[in-house]
């Protein structure tokens, strides 16, 4: 009768024997790879392990906290916290430094705008006659009303909508894939504006043969600010924001400047000032300055 109480009581004990050595274990491991990280300083984006040999080793950074301070990094692209840029340059082995607090801007310059411009004359142009030997203004001019007959709604003109659709549509043969959607979108605006006569951001017939037509050169447009006249790519500060020109406009980032202390402002601006070479810099120093102790 008393045989399955005994039966249970020893594996019972059994598997609390088990479970405190798990536990053991885990804590050893736990006390060594501390132990050997004690003296080791690793550069921004990255964390000191163990090896199995028990030897510190610096790798880059599995993930970061979510907290969002966005970054914007030298390469463009715009980071949730300066913990995600730094693992990023580990990650991609590239130095990124922080340019500014606040996500990057993405605007379409000049350069941008006319390489699309240039993009789609040329493929026109090579569906027109592929060899190129006997382009004539009236082929092209055809071909042009017959996409514009395509992508209207019916009201003969073009909106930034339906000359975006049109690029998508084609973007395969445009070799436009690998552009970014935004700046795609941002630089049709800017194609509209080069032809648009009448300021009603959308393009006639005319204008949309205009703006695709090689031998049309609108006037550059320069950025005026107070007294002076900046060229495109030109930046500026207003208060907390940065601010650059872009086809003829300034584009400004959106922080809300009211309520900022100027410690915390020099606090940020310190930390973003601070290249991957000063991170390694610094980390030497740590580490010297450690193994003193």
């Amino acid at each position: 009768m008393h045989t399955p109480k005994r039966t249970f009581s020893l594996s019972a004990a059994k598997c609390l024997t088990v479970c405190v050595c798990v536990c053991v274990c885990v804590c050893v491991c736990v006390c060594q790879d501390h132990s050997v990280c004690a003296r080791t300083f690793c550069g921004a984006g990255r964390e000191c392990v163990s090896t199995g040999r028990g030897e510190p080793v610096c790798r880059c950074l599995q993930q970061c906290d979510g907290a969002e301070r966005w970054v914007c990094g030298s390469n463009g692209k715009s980071y949730r916290n300066h913990c995600e840029l730094h693992r990023d340059a580990c990650m991609s082995q590239n130095k990124i430094h922080v340019e500014h607090r606040g996500r990057c801007l993405v605007v379409c310059f000049l350069a941008d705008r006319d390489w699309l411009r240039e993009r789609v004359i040329q493929w026109i142009q090579t569906e027109v006659d592929p060899d190129r030997r006997s382009l004539n203004a009236s082929s092209v001019s055809d071909l042009l009303l017959d996409y514009f007959q395509t992508f209207d709604d019916g009201d003969s003109q073009l909106d930034s909508k339906e000359l975006l659709n049109f690029l998508k549509h084609n973007e395969a043969p445009l070799n436009l894939t690998t552009f970014d959607p935004l700046l795609r979108s941002l630089c049709v605006d800017a194609l509209i504006e080069l032809s648009d006569e009448n300021a009603d951001w959308k393009l006639s017939l005319t204008e949309f043969i205009n703006c695709l037509t090689p031998e049309y050169r609108p006037a550059e447009r320069k950025c005026a600010l107070e007294d002076g006249v900046f060229e495109d790519g030109a930046e500026t500060r207003m208060e907390c924001n940065r601010c650059v020109c872009a086809c003829g406009n300034w584009v400004c980032t959106a922080l809300t400047c009211n309520g900022e202390s100027a410690a915390g402002r020099a606090e940020e601006e310190e930390e973003e000032e601070m290249t991957e070479e000063e991170w390694s810099r610094r980390v030497a120093e740590l580490s010297t300055q450690r193994l003193r102790l």
